[in-house]
């Protein structure tokens, strides 16, 4: 395995399903597990299409395999290529993962000693949606006849999870046009017409017959190709898919989706061409979503792998359907969609594909209806959400099913009845779009409807207890699916009391922002006051099972459950809930996941490190990681890292990356473990490396794996792409590439000198001149804040009614107030400590500029005496983009030579600090430790620091570099 390659390089029958899993190729509108294209006995071939469902025993309704457009056999000398047969010389496969193309390379000797190479290439276009290409090489070592039989075969089945064969799709029409097959195909309960259409090329006058075969339900042409030794043919296979969903307006509707197909696969000339589109589209999608770890070969590429799997899943033209627990890649779960999407899938989409998460959150907004609809049909008001969702957004989870083991049985499914949380998991996903997006226009259009009618279930759902004088939620299942029918669940009860909260504050901001949109739908939601009253009581009054200590609990007995020694179980190789039973596992302490560590996840922001720590001792060894939710283990991770563990972190992380790679729970062959891949690139971004993002803006707190030497990933923030790359000085050193300080850049106010007081006078006296309200603590807001800023924020709502002639004559009047003030600055205002500090680093041979946004910074150390200590200096007219944007301390950098991985940024304002981590530089805090959220080292002020000091941080902190 490479960094971008996956490669299987002996084929092994007993990994064959597992396999097809790993070796599947989609583009967002389908995907195509790994099968063989001639096929292989017991194989699960399937090509899954977004959207497409038909009605299905138990399950309800599941996505229908599609027709199979693979199919190709090869045949040399009239003996048919199939490793089953024959004797297999030299086998590779590679599925590259840049471009999305699957290349099978097999030696092969037939049974009758015949030899040949075969090369077997495909690709579903990332440009050109409803096409897929095939290419099949040949070279045999004797001279004969190649013969490639390629079909469209309709008869594609089902496989269920009983071992059932179910049949989806209704046979219509078939037929040749042009010298291109169609065939026309209809799903049989749900009605979803299907065109398919393919086209066979090879070199011109290279075919000695070439042939139509209508057989039913399986098109096909055969081209029978005579070639001499050592020579290579090679044939091209284009097919293309419609669907009856796939009609807009302005289409003719009158057209089958069978002649938009015909359309599609005439207009790709060759297979070159195609690879060229294909190779763009994916080049650009990597730009936004790559992931680069250094020093850990296996991460790398199994985070490639994840993204890939994710990203080929992603509904890129679709806001009508959802992204399956499975993704597309397999049978399991039916192509149906949990909360797995909004809390493990989405972040990555939020913040590398806000067009894809916009997607999938539509999805939810258009099936509203069918959540109000199960709402009142189970007594509630608002929007129920359902645990399993498909096209019609109605409840899917099945009911009954059989028990594993004893047929003779069935198991009772309660998540579809009493696993409530999910309507909160997607209010939560929509406000998480609208805080990293700052999309008002979809918040008022369609986000705030989701957050205020799942609130208004919640209210519906809450039970009084007059008793306690509490409200509750009794009879639910939490995350943990190991405890069932329990009361008080602490994730559904928060989080259900945030939903209510949160679109409180929406209603308010809607009401300011979107008047119109406010009062329709407080008209249409019946939102009055007094209804709205209740909410704030039932929102004051949830309950929050929790100990005096600060310990959360997992539900309101959970202490009186039966604690188990999961350690001392170990090593085992299956789940706490198969040792003990459905009923056993009910009545200890094991859990399948720790729903209180995923609520501190998501409110990452409300708890505090002495608190998630003291949870998260508690809670590890009772959560069954190996063996419980696929889900658990990323989250973990993060979890870890919050607590400063990171090697904890790396193994739970690890435990999580090889879920379908190395078929860790043995049930890979179902599909992708889509949550788990999800979660694995959250464990990176805001595991390791510390990503936190809130309305006002986004910092990193990283904790690096102790072998990883370098982090990079981007994300966008309202509209702009961030790139952060942070490198980890112990690994780097390790290596041998130890770097060292040879620059130090101090902020002027407040480092050096204080004329704090001087800017407060000068804004003062405007403000005065004014009759603007301002005082000290108003001031105190401006700390590291530019001048135009700094205005703005003084004049607050009052901003719109000047015009700029008059904001430009407010900032004139004000730094004219201020050089008066500063013409007394003498060499006695220097900070106790500045001067011997900047004595000190020149000794040691460190250059030493200035960074400070002021336009008079230059004057300013004239009059301190002090000037000649600069190498640079960079202020307020050296950049146009001043804190938190990093470009004042770059330039400074660059002014000495230096980059930002060489140099300590010194500064006063968390604004500062922000610009200096973003910007790549270890970051030096003056002022109280409270001030500062990500300083790598905080000194009250410059008296008492030395050189020394300052080079111990620098030597022991991880160092970032980043960019906007």
């Amino acid at each position: 395995m490479t960094g971008w390659s996956i490669t299987e390089t002996q084929f092994d029958s007993k990994k064959q399903h597992h396999h097809e899993t790993i070796f599947t190729i989609g583009n967002g509108y389908l995907s195509t597990r790994g099968a063989f294209e001639e096929g292989y006995p017991g194989d699960r071939r399937a090509t899954f299409m977004h959207g497409v469902f038909d009605a299905a025993p138990l399950v309800v309704t599941e996505l229908a395999n599609a027709p199979d457009w693979l199919a190709l056999e090869i045949l040399l000398n009239g003996e048919r290529f199939t490793l089953d047969r024959g004797r297999v010389i030299a086998f590779e496969r590679v599925l590259d993962l840049r471009t999305g193309v699957l290349t099978r390379r097999v030696e092969w000797e037939s049974p009758f000693g015949a030899r040949a190479t075969l090369l077997l290439e495909r690709f579903t276009s990332l440009a050109s949606t409803h096409s897929m290409f095939l290419r099949a090489s040949v070279t045999p070592e004797t001279p004969g006849t190649v013969e490639m039989r390629a079909a469209l075969n309709g008869n594609a089945i089902n496989d269920g999870a009983q071992g059932e064969k179910l049949v989806h799709w209704d046979w219509q029409a078939q037929g040749e046009r042009e010298g291109n097959v169609y065939l026309q195909t209809r799903t049989f309960r749900s009605h979803i017409e299907l065109g398919a259409a393919m086209r066979l090329m090879t070199a011109a006058g290279r075919e000695s017959a070439r042939e139509f075969w209508d057989v039913r339900n399986e098109p096909t042409i055969m081209l029978r190709i005579p070639v001499a030794a050592g020579e290579t043919i090679t044939v091209e296979k284009h097919v293309s898919y419609y669907t009856s969903r796939d009609m807009k307006d302005g289409d003719d509707k009158t057209a089958m989706p069978v002649e938009y197909a015909l359309q599609e696969v005439t207009t790709h000339t060759n297979w070159q061409d195609a690879y060229v589109a294909n190779a763009a589209a994916w080049d650009r999608e990597w730009e936004r979503t790559d992931v680069v770890i250094e020093g850990d070969a296996e991460a790398q590429l199994a985070i490639r792998f994840n993204l890939f799997q994710l990203l080929i899943a992603a509904p890129r033209h679709d806001d009508r359907v959802n992204i399956g627990a499975k993704t597309l890649s397999g049978f399991g779960y039916r192509g149906h969609a949990f909360w797995d999407t909004e809390i493990f899938m989405l972040p990555l989409f939020i913040y590398t594909a806000p067009h894809i998460a916009k997607n999938l959150l539509n999805y939810r907004y258009r099936l509203l209806d069918a959540a109000r609809a199960k709402a009142k049909a189970n007594g509630f008001e608002g929007a129920q959400f359902p645990w399993e969702s498909a096209d019609t957004g109605e409840e899917v989870t099945p009911t009954w099913l059989p028990h594993p083991t004893d047929r003779a049985k069935l198991v009772r499914i309660w998540t579809g009845d009493i696993e409530l949380h999910i309507s909160a998991d997607i209010a939560y996903a929509a406000h998480q779009y609208w805080v990293a997006t700052a999309d008002d226009e979809w918040m008022i259009s369609k986000g705030s409807e989701l957050v205020l009618d799942t609130a208004k279930f919640w209210v519906s759902r809450a039970e009084w207890n007059s008793q306690a004088s509490r409200y509750e939620y009794n009879d639910v299942i939490g995350p943990d699916e190991y405890h069932e029918h329990v009361n008080n669940n602490y994730y559904t009860n928060r989080l259900a009391q945030w939903n209510i909260q949160t679109a409180l504050e929406i209603l308010e901001w809607l009401r300011a922002r979107a008047p119109d949109r406010a009062a329709e739908l407080v008209t249409r939601l019946e939102l009055d006051s007094a209804r709205l009253d209740k909410w704030r009581n039932v929102s004051a009054g949830m309950y929050l099972p929790a100990l005096p200590d600060g310990l959360l609990l997992q539900f309101e007995d959970y202490m009186q459950r039966r604690e188990v020694d999961l350690a001392a179980m170990e090593p085992r190789t299956i789940s706490v809930q198969q040792h003990f039973g459905i009923e056993g596992t009910n009545e200890t302490q094991a859990l399948k996941q720790p729903d209180v560590l995923m609520l501190m996840y998501l409110l990452k922001n409300e708890y505090s490190g002495a608190q998630v720590r003291l949870n998260y001792d508690f809670y590890t060894p009772r959560t069954d990681h190996t063996f419980g939710s696929s889900l658990g283990p990323s989250i973990q991770a993060i979890m870890a890292c919050r607590v400063g563990k990171p090697d904890d972190a790396y193994e739970h992380f690890i435990r999580a990356l090889r879920a379908d790679l190395y078929d860790v729970r043995g049930n890979a062959n179902d599909g992708i473990h889509a949550a788990s891949a999800g979660g694995t690139w959250q464990a990176v971004v805001f595991g390791f490396g510390g990503l936190n993002v809130t309305h006002d803006g986004w910092t990193v707190q990283p904790q690096l794996p102790k072998y990883w030497r370098r982090l990079k990933f981007r994300f966008f923030y309202h509209g702009e792409q961030q790139q952060i790359e942070l490198t980890n000085r112990a690994a780097g050193e390790t290596a041998g590439a130890k770097a060292q300080l040879r620059g130090v850049i101090f902020d002027l106010d407040g480092v050096i000198t204080d004329t704090a007081e001087y800017h407060y006078r000068g804004w003062k006296r405007l403000a005065d001149e004014n009759g603007w309200a301002f005082d000290r603590a108003k001031n105190d807001a401006l700390r590291g804040v530019a001048r135009r800023e700094s205005l703005m924020l003084i004049l607050g709502e009052r901003a719109g009614e000047y015009s700029e002639p008059q904001i430009q004559e407010f900032m004139a009047r004000k730094n004219n107030y201020y050089l008066e003030l500063i013409r007394e600055i003498t060499p006695r205002d220097l900070l106790p400590g500045a001067r011997e500090l900047l004595e000190e680093i020149r000794a040691a041979g460190v250059k030493v500029a200035l960074g400070s946004a002021s336009k008079n910074a230059r004057e300013v150390l004239g009059r301190l005496g002090i000037g000649e200590l600069f190498d640079a200096v960079a202020d307020g007219h050296s950049v146009e983009r001043q804190k938190p944007a990093p470009d004042l301390f770059l330039h400074a950098a660059a002014q000495l030579g230096l980059g930002p991985g060489e140099c300590i940024v010194v500064e006063d304002a968390e604004a500062g600090i922000q610009a200096a981590r973003v910007g790549g530089f270890v970051a030096v805090g003056l002022g109280p430790v409270s001030r500062f959220s990500g300083a790598d080292a905080v000194f009250p002020g410059l008296e008492g620091v030395h050189y020394a000091d300052l080079l111990k941080t620098f030597n022991t902190h991880t160092l970032y570099n980043t960019s906007i």
